[in-house]
């Protein structure tokens, strides 16, 4: 017998996934059931809340995913214009991966839905915040003053969502490419 956190856990993650590369609009309730095992029934159950509370904890469980893998790729970066590099790397590779059908797992959402929910908005929100907080404190340890960290996390990060959004439309990484080569001179001034 399945356990009730597994089906749970496997709406969450379908969910993630379709909303990513769909978006919020796009992507139905016969899907999101379908493509999580489960039946329509048990979406209710488990998200008493519907399709609008499912796509706010996709979104907060994506933001959180993304928030570890951050700060693991800056962690064991040697420096932070290789911190940087590892990140762009991560994300090009997981768009050449899915075809260019997965970019940044909250923007499709984020642009779809943030603006009619403030529970989606919100959980957006938090995901930007948290992967913000994480480069900003990474870039303070390693030695810039927090004002300054914040603002840097912030270039970085919105540096990296536009190019990620390009790189999906052209369907070519180059974008990607040409941020990163951008931002390593700007962090590594930012360091010197």
């Amino acid at each position: 017998m399945v356990r009730r956190t597994d089906t749970r856990q496997r709406l969450l993650d379908s969910a993630a996934e379709l909303f990513q590369s769909q978006g919020y609009h796009a992507t139905g309730l016969n899907q999101l059931t379908s493509a999580g095992g489960a039946p329509k029934g048990s979406l209710y159950f488990h998200f008493p809340g519907g399709k609008e509370q499912l796509a706010a904890e996709a979104v907060r469980q994506s933001g959180e995913r993304l928030c570890e893998a951050l700060r693991t790729l800056a962690t064991t970066a040697p420096d932070p214009a290789t911190a940087v590099d590892r990140v762009v790397d991560a994300l090009a590779a997981s768009l050449t991966e899915s075809d260019f059908e997965r970019g940044c797992p909250l923007a499709t959402i984020a642009l779809d839905a943030a603006g009619e929910s403030d529970v989606i908005r919100s959980a957006c929100e938090d995901g930007y915040g948290s992967w913000q907080d994480v480069l900003a404190g990474y870039f303070t340890q390693q030695g810039l003053p927090t004002a300054r960290a914040a603002s840097l996390a912030t270039v970085v990060l919105t540096s990296i969502e536009g190019a990620l959004l390009f790189a999906k439309i052209r369907r070519d990484v180059t974008p990607l490419r040409d941020i990163a080569a951008h931002l390593r001179t700007t962090v590594e001034r930012e360091f010197s």
